[in-house]
């Protein structure tokens, strides 16, 4: 035996389900990883080290001091080759030995231990005796086995009994706990007697198995073969899922019985049962069948469990997740309140449509935490085929079931809260329109029979409660918007974007960066530059990314101690955090030059004012347009043109429209600009021009003017008066029937300007260029009028 110092500390070897039996040697195949290991471990021990078996099921390599064997023995690897597929030990395995005490090295052990030599209790005599009968034995198995003849010379050259039992061992067929009992066993008499008690039955076993597989393959007919086929089948199976950390082959007729199904999806579920149960070893279509039937039995049928809608609790959850937002907070209320009467069977379809940033999406996750339901999220940004949304037929290789069936097997429930995102980007081609396929998901009155061209079965959606966010209503075709019900979210004003910021963004970005309030402040100036001067936005996601950007930079100085804590982020902070302001305000003159008036213009991001500008020189009577705008806003100029020549025919004689030219320009030229509400603004500009008034520069207006001289209503008051108040505009002109668009335009603001309805152009240009002008008379086109009367 190899010499070795007792008292050293040797790394233990842990081998998963693996027994290693002394007085032998033994080459080992292990995985590459392990063996590497194991070889690193050992080689500064001269080679020595403690293998020792981990109990079975254990599924990591991070062994706790009850998962393994404290009775292992002492080894010496001789030699290690690392192969392309494993890693090839030569080990000689010394003696058996006891762990007295562990002592962790990182994830593995060293440990403390002492020998257990085999207690020789059996005379010389019966060691021969037991000797002659193991190799009797021995020798009886290996005549069931070809090319065994010099396995069994090689055992009857061993004269030593422990050494004949340590070189039979690894080939038997026994358990990890069974293996570790017989290492276990001292007693040389009882060990000898053990050894032949399990040769005797594994012989047994071997020649039953002989003799029933002669008579199989002699007698068996095709029933009991197909039988059998099976029964092996089974076993493979059942051993590759425990091999894969799976629980056994599933019972499907018993998961069938335990979903709830309706009585027709059932009887399909059991046609596909009976189908898997005839496939041969080999079937292509085995795994077809799996997959559909594990769809089946995972989808919900049953009914969900309803839960009383709190809608005090829901209104004080709304407030204090979002604020402002009060129309939306209110019509969601009410549409709860409705659920509650109706006891939650979902009517209408919500439809949050708003600019990116404005809380479409959380407010659906806000309403799922309210009614205690699922939640479920799905994207359909840029989604261009049918069979996203209704599934593949199960006839195409890799078929699978639609989104909208994957969203309910993850929510588990019939009831979950559906979140159908970016609806306004679904895109048309070849594939189909999945806008269409949309149509009976979104359709209370189709819904409940909602046919997955994977699934092939009617799937209720009735109870689901969908809620869909859109940036723009533009993208939706007109079927599928009439199936919902549009909630609009404008944009934010200042006022509310600081407070989302103190009470919500704040304490994220700090989370997000591992700070906290003792760490990093924001002072309010701080905040309110900004959002006025850093972010450009509808929503509150730049201004998160400019508060995360400045946690950033502070949480590099707060580490590396270069400040005092806490940091207070203060307004003459910002250039050295963020850097040079990004948006450029426009902000109303202080005088303006005839022919210059301020517009006011909605975007996407919110309110803007414009300058729009004119000239006049000498020409032809050609007006000239610049400034990237559209069609709309061209005719609108056209419309003034023609409205301030026949208006002011008689009141500009000298004026000659026919030799000079018009020129109206609105500066950022590199901005596509369009739409009707620029009218006001237009006739104005040209009116002023011609006549040589100047137009107050804190006076903004907006509208659309007909070519008759009325002036009509637009849309975007809300962000426009916004935009008019942040940029110092004192006045607005508006149209008349925008007067009740007031109302969402915040006390504070209001009460800092002056709004002057207008009805026609006469009242733009008396306001505009204090001129007062005669309305004209309406001619009567009624058919009496034109016919002379009933009685003519």
């Amino acid at each position: 035996m190899t010499e070795i110092d007792q008292n050293q500390e040797l790394p233990v070897l842990v081998l998963p389900d693996m027994v290693l039996l002394h007085e032998t040697n033994m080459n080992l195949k292990i995985s590459r990883k392990l063996g590497r290991e194991l070889h690193d471990r050992v080689k500064d021990h001269d080679y020595f080290g403690i293998a020792v078996a981990a109990r079975e099921g254990l599924p990591a390599r991070f062994y706790s001091e009850s998962d393994i064997y404290h009775i292992g023995t002492l080894v010496k690897i001789e030699n290690a080759t690392e192969m392309r597929d494993f890693y090839h030990l030569k080990v000689e395995i010394i003696e058996r030995a006891q762990i007295d005490e562990l002592i962790r090295d990182g994830i593995n052990y060293r440990a403390k231990y002492h020998l257990l030599p085999d207690i020789d209790d059996l005379d010389q005599e019966n060691q021969e005796d037991i000797l002659k009968h193991i190799r009797y034995l021995v020798s009886e198995i290996s005549e069931n086995f070809k090319e065994s003849k010099s396995y069994t010379e090689q055992i009857n050259k061993i004269d030593d009994l422990g050494k004949v039992i340590a070189q039979v061992f690894p080939y038997m067929r026994l358990s990890l706990e069974e293996k570790q009992a017989f290492l276990e066993t001292r007693s040389l008499q009882e060990k000898a007697l053990k050894f032949l008690e399990i040769l005797i039955e594994q012989k047994e076993s071997i020649k039953f198995q002989m003799e029933m597989a002669a008579k199989f393959n002699e007698e068996m007919n095709k029933k009991h073969r197909e039988n059998m086929l099976k029964e092996q089948l089974r076993v493979i199976q059942d051993e590759l899922t425990e091999t894969e950390g799976g629980t056994g082959k599933k019972d499907y007729r018993e998961l069938i019985e335990e979903a709830n199904m309706p009585p027709e999806v059932k009887e399909i579920a059991l046609e596909e049962v009976h189908k898997l149960e005839r496939q041969g070893p080999h079937s292509s279509e085995e795994n077809v069948i799996r997959n559909y039937l594990d769809l089946l039995t995972t989808l919900p049928w049953g009914e969900s469990e309803i839960k009383d809608i709190d809608i005090e609790g829901a209104r004080k959850l709304l407030n204090k997740e979002h604020y402002g937002l009060n129309k939306v907070k209110d019509r969601i209320i009410q549409h709860l309140t409705v659920m509650k009467l109706k006891q939650n069977k979902q009517g209408s379809i919500l439809l949050l449509v708003g600019p990116p940033g404005t809380g479409k999406t959380s407010l659906g996750k806000s309403i799922a935490e309210t009614l205690e339901r699922e939640y479920v999220r799905i994207s359909l940004g840029g989604v261009k085929d049918e069979s996203e949304i209704r599934g593949h037929r199960r006839t195409y290789v890799g078929a699978l079931p639609g989104r909208i069936i994957q969203g309910m097997k993850r929510a588990g429930t019939r009831n979950p809260v559906f979140i159908l995102d970016e609806v306004d980007k679904l895109m048309a081609s070849y594939s189909g329109d999945p806008a269409s396929a949309l149509l009976e998901v979104l359709d209370p009155e189709q819904n409940n029979t909602f046919s997955d061209h994977y699934l092939e079965v009617p799937y209720d959606l009735s109870d689901v409660f969908f809620i869909a966010t859109a940036n723009s209503l533009k993208g939706i075709p007109g079927p599928l918007r009439d199936r919902m019900e549009i909630i609009e979210i404008g944009s934010y004003t200042s006022h509310e974007k600081f407070h989302i910021a103190r009470n919500h963004l704040i304490d994220e970005v700090l989370e997000d960066n591992g700070l906290d309030e003792t760490q990093l402040q924001f002072e309010d100036e701080a905040i309110k530059t900004i959002i006025e001067k850093y972010t450009r936005e509808a929503g509150v996601r730049g201004l998160k990314r400019q508060l995360a950007t400045v946690a950033r930079v502070a949480s590099e100085k707060i580490v590396l101690g270069k400040v005092n804590l806490p940091y207070v982020v203060k307004e003459d902070m910002l250039y050295d955090l963020l850097g040079h302001e990004l948006i450029q305000v426009n902000m109303a003159g202080k005088h303006n030059p005839p022919g210059v008036v301020t517009g006011l213009a909605w975007t996407p991001v919110g309110g803007d004012i414009l300058f729009i500008e004119g000239a006049f020189m000498p020409g032809t009577g050609k007006l000239l347009l610049t400034g990237q705008l559209g069609d709309v806003m061209k005719e609108s100029a056209k419309i003034s043109q023609s409205l301030i020549r026949s208006r002011l025919a008689f009141n500009l004689k000298k004026t000659e429209f026919d030799k000079k030219d018009l020129h109206i320009h609105v500066p950022s030229g590199a901005i596509p600009k369009d739409g009707p509400s620029a009218g006001v603004a237009l006739l104005t500009t040209i009116a002023s021009l011609v006549t040589g008034h100047t137009v107050d520069p804190k006076l903004a207006m907006t509208g659309e003017i007909s070519l008759r001289g009325a002036v009509l209503p637009v849309g975007g008051i809300k962000e426009k008066v916004l935009a008019a108040h942040r940029a110092g505009i004192k006045r607005v002109i508006l149209p008349e029937e925008n007067t009740k668009d007031l109302d969402d335009v915040p006390e504070d603001v209001k009460a800092e300007m002056e709004f002057i309805p207008v009805k026609t152009v006469e009242d733009v240009l008396k306001e505009t260029i204090g001129l007062e002008l005669p309305k004209p008379v309406m001619m009567d086109m009624s058919p009496d009028t034109l016919t002379g009367g009933a009685g003519a």
